[in-house]
């Protein structure tokens, strides 16, 4: 198991409508093989700072089950808007 962790900051004052795209378009993303678990966050202190964390089953699941296809572009179309700059995104794994 990987977990996708991506750092998102969102342009000031759009953290609403974000949300509501997260939302619609978290669909594209729940219906990959190899995903176990998906979740948004969202700063306290700083609310234009969101982290997504996606549990895959292998860094392949993501990038091939998802990256790969054609959900992918429909994800970031329906997010990428309220990006403020690029995601900082990256896998990590737990220590035994």
């Amino acid at each position: 198991m990987v977990l996708e962790v991506a750092e998102i900051k969102i342009t000031p004052g759009q953290e609403d409508a974000f949300k509501e795209a997260y939302r619609t378009a978290r669909t594209f993303v729940e219906v990959s093989p190899g995903l176990r678990s998906m979740r948004m966050t969202q700063g306290v202190e700083n609310p234009g700072r969101f982290v997504l964390l996606i549990e895959w089953d292998s860094v392949e699941a993501h990038e091939q089950g998802f990256r790969e296809t054609d959900r992918f572009p429909k994800w970031r179309e329906a997010i990428g808007p309220f990006f403020a700059a690029p995601p900082f995104v990256e896998h990590v794994a737990d220590i035994d």
